[in-house]
């Protein structure tokens, strides 16, 4: 396949995210450089203002290689993923948008696969595919499946499905139409900042996906390796990152009726917890109650802080 020419349009835009991650950067692009389809791809690297040798790595990669694709370097000062996501959408060129995570590794066919999947099913306005953890240490034990989700951990088989309910693709390796974009860009007050675990902006774009009643389809054959670092397979990071989801789920909540909702299903999880608790033998289901109460606690921070800033202002 010839190389893109300016003006011409790329069949996808791949954009990837970064902060203070060079090595693993570094060896994401490595990856792309044997990917079918590359030379039909642009590749738009976010640097979310790093303070380590993210920038020189960057056009040290594309010194050498830039020859042989298409890739550009944007500088995001404002903090955050959701920031960060937006100047790269807004930069791009193709009715295509692929995310992938500055640690992960597509699998050869990963652009062909997304492609032509948009090509034959103009239904799907969205899709994900199999997320496989690279562990730096070893997998605890107290890992199990419900955690796995969290670690960005996803197969859900290997046939071509839309998502189920409540599940959407992670932002490690997610794909959509442009025009998703004319709905919302990502919320800013959403997403990781910096050194926080606040989410749930995927999850909120999603829900407008869905609200619009487009199709989001999960492609097995659409697969990354993911790498876990060892300072995320700990008992404290896992209750944190269940906190900060407590606190993202509560940001979602909109006006009288949205907290009411909240409230409501946080105070059904509570019973759910108080139930399971007394069953709970092992220690991965000891600590899963855990988090879960950890995830309350940050639901209920939130909305107590926001009475609190409504109250004197």
């Amino acid at each position: 396949m010839p190389m893109l020419v300016n003006g011409d349009v790329p069949k996808i835009s791949i954009i990837i995210c970064t902060y203070n991650r060079s090595a693993l950067l570094v060896k994401t692009l490595r990856s792309l450089l044997p990917l079918e389809n590359l030379r039909a791809a642009e590749i738009i690297v976010v640097d979310n203002s790093s303070k380590d040798d993210t920038a020189a790595a960057v056009k040290r990669f594309i010194g050498d290689h830039g020859a042989g694709m298409d890739i550009r370097y944007l500088l995001e000062p404002v903090q955050g993923l959701s920031a960060a996501r937006n100047t790269g959408i807004l930069a791009s060129r193709s009715p295509l948008i692929a995310f992938l995570d500055d640690d992960a590794i597509p699998c050869r066919t990963w652009i062909t696969t997304i492609v032509s999947t948009f090509a034959q099913r103009p239904e799907v306005m969205a899709m994900g595919g199999k997320i496989a953890p690279i562990f730096e240490s070893k997998r605890p034990e107290w890992l199990i499946k419900p955690f796995e989700l969290p670690y960005t951990i996803v197969d859900l088989g290997n046939r071509i499905r839309e998502y189920p309910k409540r599940l959407h693709p992670c932002g490690a390796n997610m794909a959509m139409r442009k025009p998703v974009f004319d709905i919302s860009l990502f919320p800013l007050e959403l997403g990781r900042k910096g050194d926080s675990l606040l989410s749930g902006e995927e999850t909120w774009l999603f829900g407008q996906i869905q609200q619009e009643g487009h199709s989001i389809l999960y492609h097995p054959e659409m697969a990354v390796d993911h790498f876990v670092p060892a300072n995320r397979l700990t008992e404290d990071w896992i209750m944190k990152r269940y906190y900060s989801q407590g606190i993202s789920n509560a940001m979602k909540s909109e006006g009288l009726k949205g907290k009411l909702l909240l409230l409501g299903k946080t105070g059904a999880k509570v019973m759910y917890i108080m139930a399971d608790s007394v069953l709970s033998r092992s220690q991965g289901r000891r600590l899963l109650n855990k988090c879960r109460l950890e995830s309350i606690r940050g639901t209920l921070h939130m909305i107590w802080n926001r009475k609190r800033e409504s109250a004197a202002g």
